[in-house]
């Protein structure tokens, strides 16, 4: 008999869940908003994530194409009970773009594509249906730019909310510095515009977290004259043994601290497999937005206290030439994406606290050998967020959410399946925790590291604390008076 009463049970429950979809989709249906739903011919499609180690089942992906619609379509997932979310571009590591899990309403915002320019007043209203090809290509030609990242398909919705770093940081500050107003449809339906003026609490946590406060329809931003020139070089070392290249990571992060270095010096050391056990590979890579003749005299006292590089390149052209260069040859983002199966970490390293010799040490370590021998691809950024002039951390760390303003580096450690395609292997993810854990570990006592939200990362067990420090207190406070019903909900949003 009780076989029989917990049938009837899951009946119910089935029955029950077909009519809410039914009703959600009459609801969008009756207001004549373009949707897709499970069984649906372009489903598939639509739910696919960048990451393919993720499979999430929307319980439906709207396309509006005003912002009216998306304060029907808000209203009428907080009144049937479903989370919603924003995308983008679509290329969260975690595909919370997608929900984080089943049953969201995703908010599509591919319709909204405008981007106005008055470079009279140095300002841009940009869609959040934007990627970041479309923002510098339109920009660029009307000899203005913005700091933002070099992948042409990255949504500036996501980049914007939670940073936004670019060779051209350290002169114009994270793309999230520049931002002016922001549009946004709040979790009542609300259509509101938010500056240091109008909902100013709000403004502040829009800028570092907005995806948990509502749908950012536009962004308003101060743009930048486009310098007339600009090289994106590269110096390499190919095969180094873990001492030197501990050598080299820790002379680079010292002459940043040091050295009066330009705000138009922008840069990053990245870390390869090495070709034989026990080495790996370094370059240091960056953008320059100054005459080329005065490259030399900036690197040349940096170069001397490192052994000779293996080789050197440098491409110089126009600002928007630079941008091209750095996108991998264009900006055009009319052809479909690709996909990766991945697994991403990242670490914040204070401009206070810098990395010890020995984290270094360990960490070059690591990659040496274990690095060598993992069964997954990886490499990794060190971004150069600090060293003295750089606009990233002239920005009081209180101004907006974003937490980390005293950073030296922002590393983002990334790792791909093999051929890049489910399903990824549970070496990759031990052998990344173990890379992260070789700085941690061998770092002060009670080190106050932080991580970057767009490098976000589904295992980090703290991610309150290292996406968002102290910050998170307030941030929960304005969760509850904005979305006081949790309405954006995904597994990384402001808990209330």
């Amino acid at each position: 008999m009780l076989g029989i009463i917990q049938l009837l049970s899951v009946l119910v429950l089935v029955a029950s869940s077909f009519c809410v979809a039914a009703d959600l989709r009459g609801s969008l249906n009756s207001l004549n908003i373009t949707a897709s739903f499970p069984g649906d011919a372009t489903y598939a499609s639509a739910s696919s994530p960048f990451n393919l180690r993720f499979a999430f089942q929307p319980a439906a992906i709207t396309y509006p194409k005003t912002v009216e619609e998306i304060s029907e379509i808000v209203k009428i997932g907080g009144e049937e009970k479903y989370p919603v979310v924003a995308r983008s571009g679509g290329h969260s590591y975690i595909a919370n773009g997608l929900g984080g899990r089943d049953g969201a309403v995703v908010v599509d915002l591919s319709n909204f594509g405008d981007i106005t320019i008055d470079s009279a007043k140095g300002s841009a209203v940009i869609q959040t249906g934007n990627r970041l090809g479309d923002i510098a290509a339109a920009l660029g030609k009307a000899g203005r730019g913005l700091p933002h990242g070099s992948c042409p398909y990255v949504g500036i919705g996501g980049h914007a909310a939670f940073g936004g770093f670019g060779f051209a940081s350290r002169m114009w500050g994270l793309t999230l510095d520049t931002i002016t107003a922001v549009n946004v449809v709040l979790a009542n339906g609300t259509v509101a515009r938010a500056t240091d003026h109008n909902h100013p609490d709000l403004f502040w946590a829009l800028r570092g977290s907005a995806s948990s406060f509502g749908i950012v329809t536009s962004i308003e931003v101060k743009t930048f004259p486009a310098p007339p020139t600009g090289t994106i070089f590269q110096y390499s070392w190919d095969g180094l043994n873990a001492t030197t290249a501990s050598q080299i990571i820790a002379t680079l992060q010292r002459f940043v601290q040091v050295n009066d270095i330009p705000p138009h010096l922008g840069g990053e050391i990245n870390l390869f497999r090495g070709p034989v056990l026990g080495t790996i590979s370094i370059s240091f890579a960056g953008g320059w937005y100054a005459p080329i003749e005065n490259l030399n005299a900036t690197i040349n006292p940096l170069l001397r206290q490192l052994p000779p590089t293996s080789r050197t390149s440098f491409f110089t052209g126009t600002y928007l030439e630079t941008a091209e260069n750095l996108g991998g040859g264009s900006l055009d983002t009319s052809a479909p994406d690709g996909h990766d199966t991945f697994y991403a970490k990242s670490l914040m390293t204070p401009e206070n606290s810098p990395m010890s010799d020995a984290a270094i040490l360990a960490y070059t370590t690591y990659l040496a050998n274990q690095g060598f021998t993992a069964e997954v691809g990886w490499f990794i950024q060190m971004e150069l967020y600090g060293g003295r002039n750089s606009a990233i951390n002239a920005v009081a760390p209180e101004a907006t959410a974003f937490a980390h303003r005293r950073s030296i580096f922002s590393i983002q450690f990334y790792s791909s399946a093999p051929n890049n395609v489910p399903p990824y292997p549970p070496s990759g993810f031990a052998f990344l925790d173990g890379l992260v854990d070789s700085i941690t570990s061998n770092g002060p006592k009670n080190w106050d590291y932080g991580a970057y939200p767009n490098y976000i990362d589904d295992k980090l067990v703290d991610w309150r604390r290292r996406y968002y420090g102290t910050h998170y207190f307030r941030l929960r406070s304005l969760k509850a008076k904005y979305d006081p019903m949790n309405i954006f909900d995904f597994p990384t949003s402001i808990d209330e």
